[in-house]
């Protein structure tokens, strides 16, 4: 039987205006967890009156940055929908913070380089800009998308 996943975080109502944080989720450490946090985030985006283009982009942003934190960093990772402006026009931020890169030793193979390492290609090409931030709180991987 699988463990259910409970995801927890502020519904927003309506489109919020740029630079509002607006939706914030802690992503477990557990399989299953993608799919769950993408299903919480289609219903966020949905809400918020986003194109369904828009939302097949995001989804597909927020499912790369989720598997990398948890395929590739240590607990705990938080998800973080924003507004910010790109060229004078409102964008989706979407930001998975985590506490940093597993270290050698610690149980994590490297991946086949066949079926992993395109993530950041496609987050590349569906984003207007996106980055890495470090910080006190973790390393964050963040994408600015266009909202049509």
């Amino acid at each position: 039987m699988a463990a259910q996943l409970n995801i927890v975080g502020p519904r927003a109502v309506g489109r919020p205006g740029p630079d509002a944080v607006d939706h914030v989720c802690p992503v477990p450490h557990a399989p299953g967890a993608v799919p769950a946090v993408r299903g919480r985030v289609r219903d966020v985006l949905a809400e918020w009156g986003l194109s369904p283009d828009a939302v097949m982009d995001a989804l597909v942003v927020v499912s790369e940055l989720l598997t990398n934190a948890l395929v590739h960093a240590l607990p705990p990772a938080t998800l973080r929908l924003s507004w910010v402006r790109v060229d004078g026009r409102g964008a989706l931020r979407v930001e998975v913070t985590d506490a940093g890169p597993v270290l050698a030793g610690d149980g994590w193979e490297a991946p086949d380089p066949d079926e992993h390492g395109r993530g950041i290609d496609i987050v590349t090409a569906l984003a207007a800009r996106c980055g890495i931030r470090v910080g006190t709180e973790g390393i964050t991987r963040w994408a600015d998308l266009p909202a049509a």
